[in-house]
């Protein structure tokens, strides 16, 4: 039986603040248990690059997004993590839940991850757009939870990404150094918890094999910000945790755009 894959994104966490400050205990237990390297992003670090990296497996200059405008970008020819697990086996199924346009929604920039409208129609891609930019992200993102842990439960798709942006939001507004960072981290690490559990409960009453993988794009100064080359702006991780399945055994020497070939390797 194929791995099944959920590939989650932080934006903007700093792991180490969100551990050593013990506002991440679940984030804490999978770092422990699992599969964890760190990793190094591109410059200039902002999450339209950052995640057309993560998602598709390019380098900056190969997928072509500069910034967070995406003008000039070259996404149609650089399909995300996705798509390629569904042309490698169109019996794969796929799913997206994000509050950040760019990456799912196709009436704006981008998206990172490719609309594949004939398979969202046979039910083989199904995904959630929601905007955080106008609702806030506190809310958002515990809707993109709800609805990842429904199509866990439900559908158990083949590979998944879902996006988290809170802490990123909170970082821009109020910097990493505080209370309300370290609080926007619970609630994300919460929101995790859940998603854990839902695969860990699938996996044990299914027999699956899945692989809980997460990242971040970016961290931030301490005043808040991001897009510069200091390390702790380009400071990223990859951890990998199985449920069903022991952890990958991977090279600890990973870059970003490492990740897309290392996960389809794992449905092989």
């Amino acid at each position: 039986m194929k791995t099944k894959i959920l590939l989650i994104g932080i934006d903007g966490l700093i792991l180490s603040r969100a551990i050593e400050s013990g506002a991440a205990p679940t984030l804490a237990a999978l770092k422990a248990e699992g599969f964890y390297t760190p990793l190094e992003v591109e410059v200039p670090t902002w999450s339209g690059p950052g995640w057309s990296t993560i998602l598709t497996g390019s380098t900056h200059a190969q997928h072509g997004v500069k910034d967070n405008k995406f003008i000039g970008h070259n996404l149609l020819h650089r399909p995300d993590l996705l798509s390629r697990a569904f042309y490698q086996d169109q019996s794969t199924t796929t799913f997206a839940a994000a509050g950040w346009p760019p990456i799912v929604d196709p009436s704006g920039l981008g998206p990172i991850i490719h609309e594949r409208r004939e398979q969202q129609l046979s039910l083989k891609h199904r995904v959630r757009v929601r905007d955080g930019e106008v609702h806030g992200y506190k809310s958002i993102d515990a809707e993109v939870a709800l609805e990842t842990v429904y199509e866990i439960q439900k559908n158990g798709p083949d590979v998944s990404f879902v996006y988290f942006c809170g802490a990123d939001e909170i970082g821009h507004t109020r910097g990493v150094v505080g209370e309300e960072y370290l609080e926007a981290i619970r609630r994300i690490d919460g929101l995790v918890a859940q998603l854990e559990s839902a695969v860990s409960h699938r996996a044990k009453e299914n027999g699956e094999p899945w692989l809980i993988v997460l990242t971040t794009d970016h961290g931030h100064i301490d005043e808040g910000g991001h897009g510069g080359d200091s390390a702790q702006e380009r400071a990223s991780f990859l951890i990998a945790v199985g449920r069903g399945r022991s952890n990958p055994d991977w090279e600890l020497t990973q870059r970003p755009e490492n990740i897309v070939e290392l996960l389809l390797a794992e449905r092989m």
